[in-house]
C-alpha cells in the first residue's frame, strides 16, 4: 500500500464522537507517514478537528450541503481522494462518495446502503461490542492490513492535539489563579447523557477547600439560563456559561487542571488535552463508560454500581445521582 494516500475520515456528528475518531488519524500517520488526511465534519466541530496535527485539512459538510447535487459531486472529485472512510454512516454521504468515484469507500456491513455504495465492507457491530468507541473506530482500518486491535493507553497518545491556540481573551486569562487547582464543572449535557444532578455539584463545591481550588461553571448560554439558581446558590464558583467561543473554551480548558462532567464533549476535550477528566456515568448500554469513557492519561470514569440491575435491563434509572461526592473530591485531590 503506497504511503502517499489521500484519506478522508467522515464523522459528521457531535464533538465527543469526533474526538474519539481523531486517533484514527494518528494511527494512519504512524503507518503511512506521507499520507494526507482530510476530515469531513460540521461547522461546530471544526475547532476540535483542527487541534490535531495529524489532520491535514478540514472539509465542512455544512458548506457542501449548500451546493446542488452536481456541484457536491464535483467538490468531492476535486479532493482527489484515494480512500473515503464512513466512520459515522450517513446515506447521502455514502451515495456522494460513490458518485464522485472515490476508489476505496469503506463502511460497515450493518447499513444496507453501504452494500450499494462502498467498495470495502467491514464486519463491525458497535451495539453489542465490549470495545470502547475509539477502539471500534480503529476496526474500520482493517482493510489496510494494519494492526487495528489497539490498547486505550496507545490511543490516548494518538490525538496529536498540539495546535491549541493561546487564550486571547485577557479577561479570562486574568481570572485564573496560579496558586490554586483550577477545576471546571460542566453540570449539563443538553440531553446527550445521564446527569449527576445539581445537588451533587453543589455538594462538591462545598467540599472543595476554597484556598486550594478555584472553581468554574461552564456550559452553553442556554445552560446558563437553566443554571441561574444553581449559580446564585454557589457564589464562590465563577460562571463562564455562554461567555466563550468553542476555540476560547478549548484554550481555557487547556489552562485549567481538571474538569468534571457527564459524558459530554468538554469531558472528552479535557481528556484528550491530558487534563484530569472525571466522567460521571450510568452503567447502561449503550451509554456506559466501557463504550464512552474519556480516554486520556489523566482521565477517569465513575459509576455508582456497575452491576445495577435497572441499568442492565435498560429501565429508567437515576443511579448516577448516587455516585459519592467524596469519590470525586478524592480524585481531584489526588496527585
Amino acid at each position: 500500500m503506497p504511503s502517499k494516500l489521500r484519506i478522508l475520515l467522515s464523522r459528521t456528528d457531535s464533538i465527543g464522537d469526533v474526538i474519539l475518531t481523531l486517533p484514527m488519524a494518528g494511527v494512519l500517520k504512524a503507518n503511512f507517514p506521507d499520507c494526507q488526511i482530510l476530515f469531513l465534519g460540521r461547522t461546530y466541530t471544526k475547532s476540535v478537528i483542527e487541534l490535531s496535527e495529524h489532520v491535514d485539512g478540514f472539509v465542512n459538510y455544512d458548506e457542501i450541503l449548500k451546493r446542488d447535487r452536481k456541484a457536491q459531486i464535483e467538490f468531492i472529485k476535486d479532493l482527489n481522494l484515494d480512500i473515503f472512510i464512513h466512520v459515522f454512516p450517513v446515506k447521502e454521504i455514502a451515495q456522494l462518495a460513490k458518485a464522485a468515484g472515490v476508489p476505496k469507500r469503506v463502511g460497515t456491513r450493518n447499513r444496507l446502503w453501504h452494500w450499494f455504495t462502498c467498495s470495502h465492507l467491514i464486519k463491525l457491530s458497535r451495539k453489542n461490542s465490549e470495545l470502547h468507541e475509539s477502539q471500534l473506530n480503529m476496526k474500520l482500518l482493517s482493510f489496510l492490513n494494519i494492526e487495528t486491535t489497539i490498547d486505550l493507553k496507545v490511543i490516548q497518545e494518538c490525538y496529536g492535539f498540539s495546535r491549541v491556540k493561546p487564550l486571547g481573551n485577557e479577561l479570562f486569562v486574568n481570572l485564573l489563579d496560579k496558586q490554586r487547582t483550577k477545576v471546571i464543572l460542566h453540570p449539563k449535557s443538553k440531553g446527550s447523557a445521564k446527569e449527576w444532578g445539581l445537588t451533587n455539584f453543589s455538594k462538591l463545591i462545598e467540599q472543595l477547600p476554597k484556598d486550594k481550588f478555584q472553581i468554574f461553571i461552564s456550559g452553553t448560554k442556554e445552560d446558563g439560563v437553566q443554571l441561574e439558581n444553581f449559580i446564585k446558590e454557589n457564589p464562590t464558583a465563577i460562571d463562564i456559561t455562554g461567555k466563550l467561543s468553542l476555540d476560547e473554551f478549548i484554550s481555557f480548558i487547556n489552562l485549567c487542571d481538571a474538569l468534571v462532567a457527564a459524558s459530554t464533549g468538554p469531558l472528552h476535550i479535557a481528556a484528550a488535552l491530558g487534563k484530569k477528566a472525571i466522567g460521571l456515568y450510568a452503567p447502561m448500554r449503550p451509554i456506559h463508560p466501557g463504550r464512552w469513557a474519556p480516554v486520556g492519561k489523566n482521565a477517569q470514569a465513575l459509576v455508582f454500581d456497575e452491576n445495577c440491575e435497572k441499568c442492565k435491563s435498560k429501565q429508567e434509572c437515576n443511579c448516577i445521582e448516587n455516585i459519592d461526592v467524596q469519590k470525586v473530591v478524592h480524585l481531584l485531590n489526588a496527585k
